[in-house]
């Protein structure tokens, strides 16, 4: 057998990171890129791919780097950089994903409340009991086991893909070919593209896999085939994000006009729901809203896991500061558990503006962990000197500080 060739394992795991990757972002990114028409856009979808494909290389890279075996980001981070700067990193990187947790317990609950409005016609909706069985069954998911939960969101990923498309193609006859007569200011095509840096990094991130996913490879291929087996599937799960999500930007960004875009925002649905809303087609009506659920639910198990990991680091270093005996694993996950419950449901009953959340929380810190963290340390550890590619580098590095200064620029403008 030859391990080069691509192969139903490899296929697996591109199909998880896949499904990782597209949630919330993808359903709120024609609604930030789309306010100033189709050319930025188009902009972005050239940087998309090396965005997506160098930086997660780049991370796998990091994690792989490791002599401790199988160890995560924050273990590698705290034996790369020490043991505070393993702390930060383990908080971060716990931080964003419960963030997106949150996120995606609001665009879920927004969804079901908007179906049933608009679509099912129910005029009293209890947004509180709307937010308690749909966040009861998203963390009761999470008492099965890890390895089915991933199974089940790897099988769930291949209809999602089939709805993308068809829902690009759908909307193919409702493109207005004006908009290509549309040329925003230069000012307003940079400032467009700017805010749009912290949700299109979002919307292909599968951070929260990527130290499994490295993993795997290290135990599957061993060390002699380890980056080849990265670098394949990396590639070719970067080539299909691509095609999948932008083809779908694109062709929401053609269907509508941008005043359309900035009521998606403040209803704070996601674009796929406003669709819905604005045709009247029984098909799109059930459809939209299923595309939705798939993403946010595929994508929600992924930064669960990842969340958990990061907490679960947070709570054994501070055991092991202390000098106490580390907690039992069981009553963790447990506490654990209850935590992100209560807290989702809080924040899913508040309904904060999910594009914020993205804008000054998600995007920023994705764009440390996933462009400069592991830029960083291949010019600083000597294990990843090898790894080294100005050009590439510099690209990621400016994209990763870019994205942060959003934040910066969000509050001053």
């Amino acid at each position: 057998m030859d391990d080069k060739k691509f192969n139903k394992y490899d296929l697996r795991w591109m199909m998880s990171l896949f499904g990782t990757a597209v949630g919330a972002g993808i359903l709120f990114l024609p609604i930030k890129a789309g306010a100033f028409g189709i050319y930025p856009v188009l902009v972005m979808t050239l940087l998309a791919f090396p965005m997506a494909f160098l930086s997660h290389r780049n991370l796998a890279r990091f994690c792989n780097a490791s002599k401790k075996p199988q160890s995560d980001i924050s273990e590698v981070s705290e034996e790369f950089f020490g043991a505070k700067a393993g702390i930060i990193i383990t908080f971060l990187y716990f931080f964003v994903f419960f963030q997106a947790c949150i996120m995606y317990g609001v665009g879920i609950t927004n969804t079901l409340i908007s179906f049933m409005q608009n679509q099912l016609e129910i005029a009293q909706i209890s947004r509180f009991a709307v937010c308690f069985i749909i966040i009861s069954a998203m963390i009761f998911v999470m008492i099965f086991k890890e390895d089915l939960v991933i199974k089940v969101c790897e099988w769930l990923t291949y209809p999602l893909c089939a709805l993308l498309l068809i829902f690009s193609l759908y909307l193919v006859p409702h493109w207005q070919i004006s908009a290509f007569f549309n040329f925003p200011t230069p000012k307003d095509f940079f400032l467009s593209i700017l805010f749009s840096l912290p949700v299109l990094a979002f919307s292909f991130e599968h951070t929260p896999a990527v130290s499994t996913f490295a993993q795997s490879m290290q135990r599957r291929y061993g060390n002699t085939l380890k980056d080849f087996k990265c670098n394949q599937i990396l590639f070719k799960n970067a080539t299909i994000l691509l095609f999948f999500i932008m083809f779908f930007v694109i062709s929401c960004v053609l269907s509508l006009n941008p005043d359309e875009f900035s009521e998606a925002a403040k209803q704070n649905i996601p674009i796929v729901s406003y669709f819905a809303n604005k045709f009247d087609d029984v098909i799109i009506s059930y459809f939209a809203p299923l595309i939705a659920i798939l993403a946010i639910a595929t994508s929600f198990f992924g930064h669960y896991f990842g969340a958990r990991e990061g907490l679960n680091g947070i709570v054994n270093k501070t055991y092991l500061k202390f000098q106490a005996p580390l907690p039992k694993e069981k009553p963790l996950n447990i506490a654990i558990a209850a935590f992100f419950y209560i807290t989702m449901l809080i924040f899913s009953y508040l309904n904060p503006s999910i594009l914020g959340i993205i804008d000054m929380f998600v995007g920023p810190i994705i764009a440390a962990i996933l462009f400069l963290l592991p830029v960083y340390g291949i010019y600083k550890v000597p294990a990843l000197k090898k790894y080294r590619k100005i050009s590439a580098d510099i690209f990621i590095a400016v994209f990763g500080i870019f994205t942060i200064a959003t934040v910066v620029f969000e509050i001053l403008f």
